[in-house]
């Protein structure tokens, strides 16, 4: 698949964030926007998966860990042909199979309920030495945020699976620096994100998680590595191609009234508009 398409699929997944937000009255776009590329990768170029088997027992896993992030999961899920696009602006209604975190019983292509932060992690492993364990193919793959890398836990399991040596195991750090309550570096600083990975032996990629071609050469860097997992730190902006949240703290949960969603896809159709037309 070439960029270009990958880039046009990132515009999707943002126009499905922002009908899910804005249909819900609730929701955490700053978040979801700054995994649009991200996700795209992973779910159109990356993982073994297939839409018309969602359990199939080869299948790479995805773990979303910072599990608030439900409108880009929802939407590049969507996208795949896992569920109707349509659905999404049932996002967080009553009776919809799309709620505010993933939940592995309801939805297609969700490998784990998630939610309370810190947990991804440790489930990536527990899968990945499963796959080990049993001689299967397939890699595990776990996206978390960088404030919630300020848990205790993600650092057990940083340790455990280095010690088992998982090199079927993949974790993505969206480094877009906002939190809830301020900039990572505030609220209690994780820098330097791959030194501390290396120190628990972890192979540390840094990457511009906007840009198609460094995500590539991560992800093909990752399946070469072998005795250790690979952490890639993707460094994004919260917000991401919605001008006016781009890097506003007040966008990691926010309600969009009627003209910032008329504003906000305005700029999705502009930008579409200019993608297509460079192909």
């Amino acid at each position: 698949m070439e960029y270009k398409e990958l880039q046009l699929i990132a515009n999707d997944i943002r126009r499905g964030i922002i009908e899910a937000v804005y249909h819900a009255g609730c929701g955490h776009p700053g978040g979801s926007l700054s995994a649009a590329e991200i996700l795209a990768y992973l779910f159109f170029k990356e993982l073994n998966i297939d839409e018309k088997d969602p359990g199939k027992e080869d299948r790479d896993r995805f773990i979303l860990s910072k599990g608030h992030i439900t409108p880009g999961y929802y939407a590049v899920l969507a996208n795949r042909g896992f569920f109707p696009v349509d659905e999404l602006p049932t996002f967080r209604k009553i009776g919809s199979r799309l709620q505010g975190h993933p939940d592995m019983k309801k939805t297609p292509g969700v490998d784990m309920s998630s939610g309370s932060l810190g947990q991804g992690i440790s489930v990536a492993a527990g899968m990945a030495l499963s796959g080990k364990l049993s001689s299967k193919n397939y890699r595990v793959y776990a996206l978390a945020g960088d404030g919630e890398i300020q848990e205790g836990q993600v650092w057990e399991a940083a340790m455990f699976a280095a010690h088992r040596k998982l090199d079927n195991l993949v974790v993505i750090v969206d480094n877009n620096n906002l939190q809830i309550d301020g900039t990572v570096e505030e609220i209690c600083s994780p820098y330097p994100i791959d030194k501390k990975f290396e120190a628990f032996g972890f192979h540390a990629v840094t990457v511009n998680g906007h840009d198609f071609k460094e995500l590539e050469e991560a992800f093909l860097t990752a399946k070469q590595v072998k005795g250790k997992p690979t952490v890639i730190i993707t460094k994004t902006i919260k917000g991401k191609g919605i001008s006016f949240m781009e890097d506003n703290l007040s966008w990691h949960s926010g309600v969009l009234n009627e003209e910032q969603y008329q504003l906000a896809m305005d700029e999705l159709e502009r930008e579409r508009k200019l993608l297509c037309q460079g192909s």
